[in-house]
């Protein structure tokens, strides 16, 4: 096997906002340098999750080792395929810790998006070559001089490529201009010179191997055999395998200083490896880690069959080996039974993952209405997170609560701004700036609490916008508000899953919208139902189910008049006394109609 030297490696990802072309380009790479057999080629290449090439957009972040001769000298280039959309920007983070440059995606149809700018302020951040390419050049309708315009207004860089990803035009250039502009790897020079050390930025799991940890060494060289050292984990192992990603696992004597390379660590428990810890020897110091990603949005999950909890639990262990940002804990509901509560980055992660539980694991689920976490200051001086409406305590013993406040970009075309802020002026919303990208693209910049983004707010944007403006958001920080919880009561009792925080002012028109829905999707009982909205005691809105009425008269043929009065009367009184003494078993399809909007 030839040893590539340090100054022949080039570790690069690449970064864009949704469908400005990523994978497509990945896929011309991987042809170009030969990464990949024709015969096995396929759109997408780098997608390797059914859903993802479903959906067409990336979720996971993929390594890929490419070979590529400029003159006489062969090169190592590492390209990390990252996501484009706003709840996987942790997946992107993980990415830019491991390479030392970017290319910039820009479609030429589009120009920059929120998204190109959350990510390229990221890639800046921690000190990257930036490489901007403009992307689709091809299509009839691109505004390349535009989007050359924005790009130089925000990175200061006049020298742009202008590829098509799609039919291969120009790509080539993009492979020089990495080989001449991103630095190889820093030797190592600090005190472990020669001992290994390696971040882990991803894992996945295999039955045989155990935890196969992603890793871009930093120091020393890793071989099978080896003795390693989780420094976070403080655990322990000897190394099964190593070897590169072609993309597919490719087993190998040895990962050198400054590659990127995978690592089987024959640990069995998926905890133990956790991506941002070192794998190193004994006497070194732990790599900068990742930050923590936090969790920004909370959903209740319950398994449909309440038998399958155990199986519900396996499988978001599981997900959370490839899913570093998920965050789960055990609860239960009266209503639903036992199931847990996840944190995710936004909404499209809640449904990426709720779409995996159901597709590779068959789990039928029922999930609640996404919350945010809220903190409240009690009137003895403690403080306290929560993360549904059930845990928020009486109104009497808390002093105020506090919500979390993101700042809000939003990039659109002139043409649609009137729209795009009569829809932000809807929201409980700060005006902050308004900049131009150029003279017909515009960036609007608001704060606004996070609960009031997280629901339909995106699909909201991109229908006043005819789909033109994009949005990105990133929390800042907790402020105060004037918050109560509205209770759902059915037959007089409380239902605790229809529980949500929302601020005071819209107590009672959500109320009214919700038992007016109940109405509609609760069947009927043999006695009527109110169905009633409250908050803090005081009832703010109501609705009547109608008794299902049953002839109690139709075997009656003729004879007086009184024998049909008994028999309604005594119906009358039974339906009273069910009113005093029954129950509403609620079906589950109506907690899932409920969830609808």
């Amino acid at each position: 096997m030839v040893n590539y030297g340090m100054s022949n490696i080039r570790n690069f990802c690449i970064i864009a906002h949704v469908d400005h072309g990523k994978s497509t380009l990945a896929d011309r790479l991987l042809e170009l340098t030969g990464a990949v057999e024709k015969r096995k080629m396929q759109e997408q290449f780098l997608d390797m999750m059914e859903l993802e090439r479903e959906r067409g957009i990336t979720i996971k972040l993929q390594p890929v080792r490419m070979k590529y001769k400029s003159g006489d000298i062969e090169y190592i280039l590492n390209l990390i395929d990252t996501p484009g959309h706003v709840d996987f920007t942790y997946e992107v983070s993980r990415s830019l810790a491991a390479v030392e440059g970017a290319i910039l995606l820009v479609d030429a149809t589009q120009g920059v998006q929120a998204q190109t700018l959350a990510n390229l302020y990221l890639a800046q951040k921690q000190g990257l070559v930036i490489i901007p390419v403009i992307n689709k050049v091809d299509l009839p309708n691109a505004r390349i001089q535009e989007t050359e315009e924005e790009i130089f207004n925000l990175t200061g860089e006049d020298d742009i490529l202008k590829v098509s990803a799609k039919t291969g035009e120009e790509v080539a250039k993009i492979l020089e201009e990495i080989i001449k502009k991103v630095p190889s790897p820093n030797i190592d020079e600090g005190p472990s010179v020669g001992g290994l050390r390696a971040l882990i930025f991803d894992s996945s799991f295999d039955a045989y191997k155990g935890v196969i940890a992603y890793v871009r060494v930093f120091g020393g060289t890793v071989k099978s055999g080896d003795k390693f050292h989780l420094l976070a984990a403080k655990e322990k192992g000897e190394i099964i395998e190593v070897g590169y990603f072609s993309p597919q696992l490719e087993k190998s004597t040895q990962v050198n200083n400054g590659e990127i390379g995978y690592i089987a660590t024959g640990i069995k428990i998926p905890g133990l490896v956790r991506v941002g810890d070192t794998i190193a020897a004994e006497s070194v110091q732990p790599l900068a880690g990742y930050r923590e990603p936090l969790p920004v949005v909370f959903a209740s999950f319950f398994p449909e069959n309440s038998e399958q909890f155990d199986e519900l639990k396996d499988a978001l262990e599981k997900l959370k080996l490839t899913d570093a940002s998920l965050v789960f804990e055990p609860e239960s509901s009266p209503a639903l039974g036992r199931g847990f509560r996840l944190g995710f980055l936004g909404l499209l992660h809640i449904e990426i993952i709720s779409e995996r539980l159901k597709r590779e694991f068959g789990l039928g689920l029922i999930i609640s209405s996404p919350t945010v976490e809220y903190e409240v200051f009690l009137k003895n001086g403690q403080q306290r997170k929560i993360r549904s409406a059930v845990q928020l305590p009486d109104p009497s013993s808390m002093e105020k609560i506090k919500e979390p406040i993101s700042r809000l970009d939003i990039i659109t075309p002139l043409t649609y701004m009137g729209a795009v802020m009569k829809l932000t002026a809807e929201l409980r919303s700060q005006y902050q700036q308004t900049d131009y990208l150029t003279k017909e693209v515009v960036r609007l910049v608001y704060l606004v609490p996070l609960s009031e983004i997280i629901t339909d707010f995106y699909d909201r944007l991109k229908s006043v916008s005819s789909g033109y403006a994009s949005m990105s958001y990133e929390p800042i920080g907790y402020e105060e508000a004037d918050l109560v919880r509205l209770d759902i009561l059915v037959a007089e009792e409380k239902i605790e899953p229809f529980s949500r925080i929302i601020p005071r002012h819209q107590a009672e028109s959500v109320g009214r919208a919700m038992v007016s829905k109940l109405k509609d999707v609760i069947p009927p009982q043999l006695f009527a139902v109110a169905l009633q909205a409250g908050v803090g005691g005081k009832i703010i809105a109501r609705e009547t189910i109608k008794a299902r009425r049953k002839d109690v008269t139709g075997y009656l043929y003729g004879g007086d008049i009184t024998r049909k009065k008994k028999l309604l009367e005594k119906q009358k009184r039974g339906k009273e006394r069910m009113r005093e003494t029954g129950r509403v078993n609620i079906p589950q399809k109506v907690f899932l109609e409920m969830l609808k909007k």
